[in-house]
């Protein structure tokens, strides 16, 4: 059973986030991907609420209820937007340091605020390792077969894609969680659960600005220049980090974060978790809480 939805506003966006557990424990920050939301953890809050967590579950800028405070904002879904948001919320919210775990966008926003603000972060749990984009360098191709995986990010590079976003949403969201996590037998009332986030005004905006602007196929918020100048310098991370890899991972395969250990300076863990996809706290959520509960007792 989620908690009911709390508000805050930061300097853009008036972000809805679920606070669970004690007020007085250690700040956990559960970071949701893309296309996914805070379901994604309700089996995970138990665990870290047992372990004396204050656990916290934002929903990112283009889902559920979090909403943009001006219509002049940039509907921007970059990397720098992602991780200024949640180190936003965590000065709204008067947390001085958490323990930070993500996937997909959300573990991008973690990665983040550990490699320029490590001062904010007592652990860090990423899936898929180090997940801050190489922009300068993303018209490298890859492999065919990695090519092929990016298919939908492709697609989102056109106006037919922004329109299948649109009008095909439910469909396409959902065919991505089937390709992504191939051994993971969700149900239509899971995935319901989620979608109903994606019906959020700036969804599809945010989105394909997201996947315009990691191949410099868009412009990004001028506000937050200055954080993807430090981004493109690829920053390491110093903060005790667990990363976890589903070894069915059907968008990034454990080939793509096995060399992905140079970026972390401090005590680094990789951890390949068998048949699992693209979403482990959904698909695995005791593996994915014992991890965080260890970096929270560290």
């Amino acid at each position: 059973m989620s908690a009911a939805p709390r508000r805050i506003r930061t300097a853009t966006l008036d972000i809805a986030y679920e606070e669970s557990g004690a007020a007085e424990g250690v700040p956990i920050f559960l970071m949701h991907g893309w296309p996914y939301d805070p379901r994604c953890y309700d089996a995970v809050i138990a665990p870290l609420c047992s372990a004396g967590a204050r656990v916290i579950m934002p929903y990112l800028r283009g889902f559920g209820p979090t909403r943009f405070l001006s219509d002049k904002t940039p509907r921007s879904g970059q990397q720098a937007a992602l991780g200024n948001d949640l180190r936003e919320l965590m000065d709204a919210l008067a947390v001085d340091r958490a323990v930070l775990a993500g996937y997909d966008w959300g573990g991008r926003a973690a990665c983040i605020v550990a490699a320029l603000w490590p001062q904010r972060v007592r652990g860090l749990v990423t899936v898929n390792s180090y997940n801050i984009q190489d922009i300068a360098g993303s018209a490298k191709p890859q492999s065919p077969e990695q090519e092929r995986r990016f298919w939908y990010q492709w697609y989102f590079q056109t106006e037919r894609g922004r329109a299948g976003l649109e009008n095909n949403r439910g469909a396409l969201c959902r065919l991505l969680w089937e390709l992504w996590s191939p051994h993971w037998a969700f149900d239509t009332a899971s995935f319901q659960r989620s979608a109903a986030s994606f019906e959020n005004p700036d969804f599809v905006a945010v989105t394909i600005h997201s996947y315009r602007h990691r191949y410099g196929n868009a412009a990004g918020d001028p506000q937050l220049e200055e954080i993807e100048r430090k981004l493109a310098q690829k920053p390491k991370i110093t903060v005790p980090t667990i990363a976890l890899q589903g070894d069915a991972d059907g968008v990034l395969p454990p080939e793509a974060s096995e060399r992905h250990a140079g970026f972390f300076v401090g005590p680094y863990q990789r951890r390949i978790l068998p048949r699992i996809g693209h979403n482990p706290p959904q698909e695995d959520p005791q593996t994915f809480a014992s991890a965080v509960v260890e970096l929270l007792r560290a």
